[in-house]
């Protein structure tokens, strides 16, 4: 099938770009309103995030997160209520921006004997066990019931630590193909954008290959798939680089699935844009508080007796003192509650969406103000206390690809 060009429901506006590395800061102007990129989504799997309500999630400054198609569909709510109620956004209550996975990774991952064809995804209910059928067309039909404004492509997932060449290129060529599928059935382009998947596994040539494919389908956006699947860091820095390069500036591009700290600030420089993942909401839930110096576990008795927040400096609600509108929690009082309390997985998850997201805005000002070089420094010396020689090599070789020599201050 010819490519074929679709309408676009959203403007990326460019508002600065790094003059050293490949970061660049700009707003998305989608349907429910602008969102500055870069930036992280919170994954709100079935219609809520896990640990807080919308209205917490609203007040972190999130204007984009992420609802999960298959859970939306094939658990709770379901196509017919999201048809009935229209839409995600009123389900849960969201006046911002939603972008909604294809589900094809769940049907593969989480699912026993899912058979991928050229037809579509074959698996068994997890209701009854009978037989069913994700189809491009059927994902987007799905999609759009559930009205978000950025929806993605159903696409060909394997590992990428996957040893079969040929099955890897069959996945990417088939997710081309289903690519122009999802383009013909999508019903409301005028209010949704569909985003391509780049795949090629850890093969550059054939990253490159898919790129100038999907770039030619002049999709409103670009997603770098099938990464963050157990591949070495080294790897995932080389295919981002690697497709970054290829896309064209004036659309947004989305790294699938990537959410620590590090991955996130490199990523940016080597030219990346968006960000998902599940980490900082389901580490929480075991304890852990994300940290400009590293991921602290609460858990741990040597913070029974210790009284002070969170982490230092921290101005979200659960670190910031009472005197100045916050609920002033202690290590302590996470500790005592974490291990038989929701209440520890609920503060916990309020700090950590916090974190990342006011990681994304401390990225975008410095690229704005022509200083990510230096920011990237101070982050990974504030994360490795000053131990240049714990610096990750991965970070270490991937910055300097881009002009940031960590090793120089």
């Amino acid at each position: 099938m010819a490519p074929v060009s679709m309408p676009s429901a959203l403007t990326f506006e460019l508002l600065g770009k790094c003059s050293v590395t490949r970061a660049r800061a700009a707003t998305l102007h989608l349907p429910h309103g602008p969102v500055p990129l870069p930036i992280f989504m919170p994954v709100a799997t079935q219609a809520s995030l896990k640990g807080l309500t919308p209205d917490q999630l609203e007040d972190q400054g999130c204007r984009l997160c992420l609802n999960n198609t298959y859970h939306l569909r094939g658990l709770k709510p379901g196509q017919a209520t999201l048809d009935a109620i229209g839409g995600a956004h009123k389900l849960q209550s969201w006046p911002h921006n939603i972008l909604t996975d294809s589900g094809g990774f769940q049907m593969v991952s989480l699912l026993k004997l899912a058979k991928v064809t050229e037809e579509g995804v074959r698996f068994l209910s997890p209701h009854d066990g009978s037989p069913m059928l994700l189809t491009p067309e059927h994902s987007i039909s799905l999609q759009n019931s559930i009205g978000s404004d950025i929806i993605m492509q159903l696409d060909d997932v394997i590992a990428t630590t996957s040893p079969d060449h040929a099955r890897m290129k069959e996945a990417m060529e088939r997710s081309v193909r289903w690519l122009d599928r999802c383009i013909q059935a999508h019903k409301y382009p005028e209010r949704q954008n569909l985003f391509c998947i780049i795949q090629g596994g850890l093969d550059l040539e054939m990253r490159r290959e898919c790129t100038a494919e999907m770039v030619a389908r002049d999709t409103p956006g670009i997603a770098i798939g099938g990464l963050s699947g157990g591949e070495e860091k080294e790897s995932y820095c080389n295919v981002v680089k690697t497709c970054t390069e290829l896309l064209p500036e004036k659309k947004p591009r989305y790294v699938m699935g990537v959410g620590y700290p590090e991955d996130l600030v490199v990523s940016v420089a080597l030219g990346a844009d968006m960000f998902d993942c599940v980490w900082p909401t389901r580490t929480a839930r075991f304890g852990n508080a994300i940290t400009a110096r590293g991921t602290v576990n609460l858990r741990n008795a040597m913070y029974s007796e210790d009284f002070g927040p969170i982490e230092e400096g921290c101005n979200c609600t659960c670190c910031r003192p009472i005197s100045e509108g916050g609920l002033g929690i202690t290590r302590a009082y996470v500790y005592h509650v974490t291990a038989k309390e929701t209440a520890g997985a609920h503060l916990l998850t309020m700090h950590n969406v916090h974190y990342q997201l006011n990681l994304m805005r401390l990225v975008r000002d410095a690229i704005t103000e022509d200083q990510y070089p230096q920011f990237v420094k101070g982050f990974f010396s504030k994360l490795y206390s000053g131990d240049k020689e714990n610096y990750p090599k991965w970070a270490v070789d991937a910055l300097k690809g881009v002009g940031v020599d960590l090793w120089i201050d």
